[in-house]
């Protein structure tokens, strides 16, 4: 471990000088890309990455990490790491190491990273106890207790156990911290140490079990992260510590969600001609007000909390074609997805557009995952399959990255078609009665908020 964990730690104690050497200034940029005159620029592998939204650079990163190849902090700052990490995947994949990725190869990326993530039920969370927000692998760790002192995640047998405490110290350092992280408990054996004057890390061996253990302090308060696994579950928890290192925030400034937006924009998908629409629930969430457009105001009369599907319903609105919800397999692995983009990405217009997205399993579930993501506006969208079926509704989520969350970027999931089926008949709606076509029995969703 101390190799993986070695790397992670330079790139968190050397952030802003990895920035600067990872991303030259315009004129070093164009230096580097120079050639001989009446030869063509060539773009460099980091050129490509800093092109890209920081978003979907951290989320490479994360995916990456997961996948064992990136030991770097995952803070979407382009690195040479990350792109030897890159270049290492596709030689795994048994493909051209370009350190760029295509497509088909982001795509592979981002389904066997989630497919771990699953596994290991990653979630970020905001410990009640401590206040700190960190990652957790939920199915590694299902036991949890918490006290005054903070919160303990542990396996049904204890080979994994994570740690994060809490208390006060009259004028800690990190330094002392760390010596003392080094003597409790007795029998700890440190082989790799990192002070800095605002964190400090040590990993060695703890018996015959591997720890980990992060530091930091804020005035008197000290909080310490420790993660502690037997040797023969390294391969599964290592790339978890990377996950949770970039992940910890011991004094988040704001350790609730991010604030939702005062007007938030979605499509829904009208499934009875008396006003049912099925939409996203997330997005239809803490609203004042629900507009169905053009229609008028609309009630939330259901939720399904597990699937994030809500049921709207519009009263006294004339000429309603709703879709039948008939679909039960997609006929082959790509959608038509039908929906209505937010505002700002149509120029201020309100039109019906289509996007095509490729569908593949997420985990042990039944959602599915949809790429490329539609653009804003298009979660609670209908999904036609190649023999224009009903194939499910479209969502748009946070991914839950491993790095901090403020750009978390979006993914797309699929809610199957029996889902959507059920939710809405078990809601008194007759789910397969509708005959229009998606273009026409799609809606504009606006929740106003305040």
């Amino acid at each position: 471990m101390r190799s993986v964990l070695t790397a992670t730690l330079i790139f968190v104690a050397t952030g802003a000088a990895a920035q600067a050497q990872s991303t030259p200034a315009p004129a070093a940029r164009a230096k580097q890309v120079a050639t001989s005159p009446g030869r063509p620029a060539v773009q460099k592998p980091a050129d490509t990455a800093n092109a890209m939204p920081q978003a979907e650079r951290q989320a490479i990163q994360s995916d990456l990490a997961w996948v064992g190849q990136y030991n770097g902090a995952i803070s979407g700052d382009v690195s040479e790491r990350m792109v030897e990490a890159i270049k290492e995947y596709q030689k795994v994949l048994s493909d051209k190491p370009t350190g760029v990725l295509n497509p088909k190869q982001r795509s592979v990326l981002a389904e066997t990273a989630r497919h771990r993530q699953d596994n290991a039920g990653w979630r970020i969370v905001t410990d009640a106890a401590t206040g700190a927000r960190l990652g957790i692998p939920t199915r590694l760790v299902p036991q949890q207790t918490s006290d005054a002192g903070g919160t303990k995640w542990s396996s049904a047998t204890g080979t994994i156990q994570i740690q994060l405490s809490r208390r006060k110290e009259a004028s800690p350092t990190t330094a002392k911290l760390a010596e003392r992280e080094r003597k409790e408990p007795a029998g700890r054996n440190v082989d790799y140490t990192v002070v800095k004057p605002d964190f400090f890390v040590l990993s060695g061996l703890q018996g015959l079990k591997k720890f980990y253990v992060r530091g930091t302090f804020q005035g008197d308060e000290v909080r310490i992260l420790t993660i502690l696994y037997d040797q023969a579950t390294e391969n599964i928890v290592e790339p978890v510590v990377i996950a949770m290192s970039s992940a910890f925030n011991p004094f988040p400034v704001n350790a609730g969600p991010a604030p939702r937006k005062s007007v938030e924009y979605g499509t829904g998908v009208i499934v009875s001609d008396d006003g049912a629409v099925v939409a996203d629930r997330q997005i239809t969430d803490g609203c004042l007000a629900i507009v169905i457009a053009p229609y008028g105001h609309a009630d939330r009369v259901a939720e399904d909390k597990d699937h994030d599907l809500a049921l709207l319903r519009v009263y006294g609105a004339p000429g309603l074609k709703p879709l039948a919800l008939a679909g039960d397999r997609l006929a082959g692995n790509g959608v038509e997805l039908t929906g209505i983009a937010d505002p700002q990405n149509q120029g201020g217009a309100n039109a019906t557009s289509s996007a095509k997205a490729q569908v593949s399993p997420i985990g042990v579930g039944n959602d599915l995952a949809l790429s490329p993501p539609p653009p804003p506006g298009f979660s609670g969208a209908a999904a036609l399959d190649a023999d224009g079926r009903f194939a499910g509704i479209a969502l748009l989520k946070p991914v839950a990255v491993a790095g901090p969350a403020s750009v978390a970027p979006l993914q797309a999931v699929l809610i199957p078609p029996q889902i959507v089926r059920d939710f809405a008949t078990s809601n008194g709606v007759n789910a397969t009665g509708g005959s229009a076509g998606a273009k026409t029995s799609v809606v504009r969703v606006i929740c106003v908020r305040k």
